[in-house]
């Protein structure tokens, strides 16, 4: 609890008093009050006694928090309490506010019949507290005498029909005025009029004091940085906000984080353009005129630029680049993501950020790679974290400990529940000694089959089939995602398949398993939808050498089946079916030593492709519907 009493008033409003008259401009008409605060450099009143405060005390039957009497003792009043409240009460104007605007009616109104406690108390507000302003721009300040803190001080709140939000809650009366003197100081920051310059030992001090976040942010101490950053953006200081902002959105925050100041400018744009466009690209209900918003002062060329970044976002056509040994590692990390190994993709990056080259003496760290559609996704806080606590820019400083990787070496993390647990059924193939792009060609039809563009797998699970325009219900084509799958295997992942017949199913391992070894797994032990299932499939030189098919509750295998995989092993008892499922992926993991990279396939973006059927043609007598798109 800080002590309020224990603060300078007089210290503090002589010098928000100074730098309010200095800030004003030459030969502005003012009105006879303001010119004589400007000329005494004051911008209170008389010292209230003790006495007028006992006096207002006995008026308003109740003792005032120790800040607000303390302020009274030094001024009883305030001119230019911020930017839009002119007045302020001192002993005289103070008063109970008693619903005399009728926002209490109106803010209950908007309550619901589920509303809690503290949601009517904030209604309330309106008849409880004690009205500060006396003269504002619909500017409402109450002290809430029911909002007491251990040191006996009452909040303030502020509200103003034109700021569209709640009212604002500030801790005490010291807080509300310390608030207000840095909103002073942010609106002569920012003003447009073309007047001169605000700049005073605050300013300066604020300045200097963005210069040393912005060495340390670069030596690593981004924490340290961030806080400095905000107290100065608080006060309106040029580069607070565009300096944050990096930090920021590498934290994952992108809500109103806009790079002011510095997306605008030529050095910075190419690296800061790309996260500000992507931002607006997620959000497809924009219209994209708005975009312009945040580019207010930039040339054609450049606006030029974020439209067509817009459109490879979009696209997914967009690519990062960056110059030097970074960009160099930026390559090989996009290399490494396209085929899954996300985690090495990472470790490639962040070896490389000391590296990393500045495009300029704002800028704080490597940004444009979190828009690219490969790079963007192993951004995670975690990561986020340990890139900005590493040394760059030419700074030093002690290196931060390596992120633990996102991916389990293994199988098993298919049997556990995902967000929203959708994932309740899947099918994968491992192939042995074959480059994933060599895919298509061991499990499409035709020699024409190529990759697609990346994708994640929510774009695969809303994607049609391409160029397919005939359907039946007993083609099963399925749209997999492909990768590597450790040191010596590839894969091909369907996170969505068709529903499972069994009668009809016909394993690719044997067709993919041409010169190598070949395995297949379908599982839908938690399936939502019928009895569940489960299938493994071995091949090797184009033959199957076993198979096992657990399905309506009866268990059918062929083959010499490895102990380790003994079917009888899993399926005795299927209480449990999500543990089941659990030792049968760990036992494919130790029995072939290959696993399937979880962050890639859920969060990542991977080349698809499209199989031949899993299923057998229809036999004479069997029926079947089949739909032609024209």
């Amino acid at each position: 609890m800080t002590d309020t009493t224990a603060f300078d008033w007089r210290s503090f409003l002589l010098r928000w008093s100074g730098e309010w008259a200095d800030s004003l401009p030459d030969g502005e008409t003012r009105d006879e009050d303001e010119e004589a605060a400007r000329q005494a450099r004051w911008l209170g009143f008389p010292p209230a006694s003790e006495e007028r405060i006992a006096a207002m005390e006995e008026r308003l039957g109740r003792r005032m928090p120790p800040s607000y009497r303390e302020f009274l003792k030094v001024s009883d009043g305030w001119r230019h309490a911020g930017g839009f409240v002119w007045l302020l009460a001192g002993t005289e104007d103070a008063r109970w506010h008693d619903n005399e605007s009728g926002l209490a009616d109106i803010s209950e109104e908007y309550l619901d019949e589920d509303a809690g406690p503290e949601e009517r108390r904030e209604a309330d507000i309106w008849r409880r507290g004690l009205q500060l302003d006396v003269e504002s721009d619909i500017t409402y300040v109450l002290m809430d005498p029911e909002d007491v803190d251990e040191g006996g001080e009452w909040a303030v709140y502020t509200w103003a029909s034109w700021r569209a939000e709640p009212p604002e809650r500030h801790a005490n009366f010291l807080e509300f005025m310390r608030d207000m003197y840095r909103e002073f100081h942010s609106l002569r920051a920012h003003r447009s009029d073309g007047k001169a310059v605000f700049i005073n030992d605050t300013t300066r001090k604020l300045d200097a004091q963005v210069e040393e976040a912005r060495l340390e942010a670069l030596r690593g101490g981004w924490e340290r940085a961030v806080k400095a950053l905000d107290e100065a953006k608080r006060y309106g200081r040029p580069r607070a906000t565009g300096l944050g902002d990096q930090i920021r959105r590498l934290l994952g925050r992108t809500s109103m984080v806009y790079f002011d100041g510095l997306v605008t400018d030529p050095r910075y744009a190419p690296d800061l353009l790309p996260p500000l466009v992507a931002e607006h690209a997620a959000h497809s209900y924009r219209d994209d005129s708005t975009l312009t918003f945040h580019l207010r002062g930039a040339d054609d060329a450049l606006v030029s630029l974020a439209y067509m970044t817009l459109d490879q976002v979009r696209s997914g056509t967009y690519r990062y680049t960056a110059a030097g040994a970074f960009g160099e590692a930026v390559e090989r990390a996009r290399e490494l993501a396209r085929w899954g190994d996300t985690d090495g993709a990472w470790q490639t990056l962040r070896d490389a950020v000391p590296r990393w080259e500045p495009l300029g003496p704002d800028h704080l760290a490597p940004l444009g790679w979190v828009a690219d559609p490969a790079l963007g996704p192993l951004l995670t806080p975690e990561r986020g974290r340990e890139l900005l606590s590493t040394p760059r820019g030419g700074q030093t400083g002690e290196a931060p400990r390596p992120t633990a990787g996102l991916d389990p070496r293994d199988l098993a993390w298919l049997a556990e529940p995902d967000p929203g647990n959708n994932r309740t059924s899947y099918r994968f193939v491992l192939v042995k000694g074959v480059e994933p792009e060599e895919l298509p060609g061991r499990l499409a039809d035709g020699d024409g089959t190529v990759l697609n563009e990346p994708m994640t797998f929510w774009e695969a699970r809303h994607r049609p089939l391409d160029g397919q325009r005939e359907f039946s219900s007993y083609d099963d084509r399925a749209l997999m995602a492909v990768g590597r799958a450790g040191a010596d295997w590839s894969f091909a992942f369907d996170g969505n398949p068709a529903p499972f017949e069994q009668q009809r199913f016909v394993s690719p391992a044997a067709a993919a398993s041409a010169g190598t070894r070949a395995v297949v797994v379908w599982s839908g032990l938690r399936t939502w939808h019928g009895e569940p299932y489960f299938h493994l499939s071995v091949a090797e030189d184009g033959a199957e050498r076993y198979a096992f098919t657990y399905a309506d509750g009866q268990l059918r295998q062929s083959g010499e089946i490895p102990r380790a995989l003994d079917p009888s092993r899993f399926f005795g008892d299927l209480e449990d079916r999500a543990e089941a499922e659990r030792s049968l992926l760990e036992a494919v993991t130790v029995e072939f030593g290959a696993h399937l990279p979880r962050h890639a396939i859920m969060n990542g973006r991977l080349h698809t492709f499209t199989t031949r059927s899993w299923t057998r043609p229809p036999r004479d007598g069997e029926t079947y519907t089949v739909i032609r798109m024209h």
